[in-house]
């Protein structure tokens, strides 16, 4: 591999994955490599531009934590994490449909009966949130786990404030015998993703808000069906039709009904796929 030039470096490197042992990854990097230097041919990259993509990745690495990961929020705002999402939860019509995981998960969170306050704190309008698991057959799904996440009103998760130790605005519910489930927690309102850093910045030079519509987390995990990660969202939320990372689906908004005391109200029932 000597003498090589920009017509012939490509297959150098394509070849000298060939002796790859797992297949996939062997696909996946051959592809990987010439997808990226057509992209370079396509666009005449200098060597100035993509030492500053050097410098983006850096950064978005420097910044990566245990409570932030700079790398899923580059990945929802170029619509990569959306596209990954569409292309492997393909399920009938009937099904409840999936969207992007986000950044903000915590394994681990504590888990309430139902009913309870999940807020725990985090400040925000009173709502109540409730509705059924089931079986695209319409069977009930009892005992499914429900782990649930949301934003405060000021659009911050507890793991992005550093002064709560504890879980807000997050927990674990399981549905009863009848598959119907209940909480209490906080209205959900639009928050900007992160744009403090790289991400952001590249927000800021596209011309890009850094905006998401109102909603709510759900994964959801039953015996016997696949695992659903998704969220509702808020009707009549501002950004509902420009999504800072492209997960909206119109099945999943749904109305926050105000009631005479003031409290909100959301009702989703849910449907889940059968494991093949």
């Amino acid at each position: 591999m000597i003498n090589l030039n920009q017509d012939t470096i490509t297959q150098a490197v394509v070849k000298s994955f060939e002796g790859t042992p797992d297949a996939r990854l062997k696909e996946i990097m051959t592809s990987l490599v010439q997808h990226l230097h057509a992209f370079a041919r396509e666009v005449k990259l200098t060597e100035e531009e993509w030492f500053k993509g050097i410098d983006f990745i850096t950064r978005c690495g420097h910044i990566t934590d245990d409570r932030r990961q700079e790398f899923i929020l580059l990945s929802d705002v170029l619509g990569l994490s959306m596209l990954t999402v569409a292309m492997n939860n393909e399920k009938p019509a009937a099904c409840t449909e999936a969207t992007v995981f986000g950044p903000f998960h915590v394994d681990g969170a504590p888990e309430y009966d139902l009913g309870t306050d999940i807020s725990n704190g985090a400040t925000g309008t009173p709502c109540t949130v409730r509705g059924t698991v089931r079986g695209i057959d319409g069977k009930s799904v009892a005992n499914a786990m429900l782990d649930v996440w949301q934003s405060d009103e000021n659009g911050l998760y507890d793991v992005q404030k550093p002064e709560v130790s504890g879980a807000q605005a997050r927990g674990i519910v399981h549905t009863d015998a009848e598959g119907r489930y209940s909480f209490d927690s906080i209205l959900a309102v639009p928050y900007p993703i992160p744009h403090d850093g790289p991400v952001g910045q590249m927000l800021e030079a596209t011309g890009r808000h850094p905006w998401r519509p109102a909603h709510l987390h759900f994964l959801i995990k039953a015996d016997g069906y696949e695992t659903l990660i998704t969220h509702i969202f808020r009707n009549n939320s501002d950004y509902i039709d420009s999504d800072a990372v492209f997960a909206v689906r119109s099945s999943l908004v749904c109305d926050w009904v105000e009631q005479p005391d003031g409290r909100y109200l959301v009702e989703y029932d849910f449907v889940l796929n059968p494991k093949a």
